[in-house]
């Protein structure tokens, strides 16, 4: 396999540092920086492709990090020097081995959809930690899609996909910038399945999300955790949902992630 040394921080650090920081570069580049066992495995399981692996040969590597730097075919590796990995890793205890790993096509992340589709919409977020464990809820309850609307913090930020803790690869996604498109997206799901429900979850006191009957195909949408869901997306849904609260409770709402956790159980529940 074709590899290359990278010992000062010169044009390809640099290109790898951008990776991590720098969403344009990021869609410039059509690819992004991955960490973590976990990640890197499950991202290989799911077809994800691999162009490179960063590694640093003073070091010993794991038997794990040298199955995969000789079965996982890729366009070139890097060779880094001890200080470049510690700097480029995000990890107190640095990582032995990163991946650069392809974007997909989002528009076909969504094609094959089952008969009665669990979809999530998460309205702007801003958080990266939020947007990452909602997409790890996705993938404990068994949602087939996210779909993140407006302007929005990156999907394939490195914080995002740390926090997923690997079901980033295993979620399909994708990000509709404006309301035409996702009126013309709702427009289609209906049509493809008349029984279709897009449910809105809402802090104000409205239909009790138990009441929802929710064992259909639906599209759950969870605000932005600021503002909530914006009007167009609340006024599209059939209907709007409160996760129901103690009454002595001093906590007014949920924190989105949870929200949506709670919405994906209790869907999960109906539909057992």
């Amino acid at each position: 396999m074709k590899s290359k040394r990278v010992y000062s921080e010169n044009a390809t650090f640099q290109m790898f540092e951008v990776l991590k920081t720098n969403r344009n570069k990021r869609f410039r580049y059509h690819v992004f920086l991955v960490e973590g066992v976990r990640n890197i495995n499950t991202a290989i399981k799911y077809g994800w492709e691999i162009q490179s692996f960063l590694y640093s040969p003073e070091k010993k590597l794991s038997d794990w990090a040298l199955d995969l730097l000789n079965e996982v075919t890729t366009e070139i590796n890097y060779e880094l020097a001890p200080r470049l990995m510690e700097k480029i890793s995000d990890k107190d205890d640095t990582s032995e081995l990163m991946a650069i790993v392809k974007m997909k096509d989002e528009n076909a992340q969504l094609s094959d959809l089952p008969a009665s589709p669990v979809l999530v919409l998460f309205d702007r977020p801003s958080n990266k930690g939020n947007l990452g464990t909602i997409l790890r809820s996705c993938d404990a309850f068994g949602a087939n899609g996210l779909i993140i609307t407006g302007h929005a913090v990156d999907v394939y930020d490195p914080e995002v996909i740390r926090s997923s803790m690997g079901s980033f690869f295993r979620v399909p996604f994708i990000r509709v910038s404006d309301n035409l498109s996702i009126d013309q997206m709702v427009m289609d799901l209906r049509s493809q399945y008349p029984a279709f429900k897009v449910v809105g979850t809402t802090a104000h006191r409205q239909t009790s999300l138990c009441d929802v009957d929710l064992s259909g195909p639906v599209l759950l949408c969870v605000g932005n955790e600021t503002d909530g869901l914006n009007r167009h997306l609340a006024d599209m849904s059939d209907v709007l949902a409160t996760i129901p609260m103690s009454e002595h409770s001093s906590a007014s709402s949920f924190n989105v992630s949870c929200a949506a956790s709670i919405a994906l159980y209790e869907t999960m529940r109906q539909r057992a």
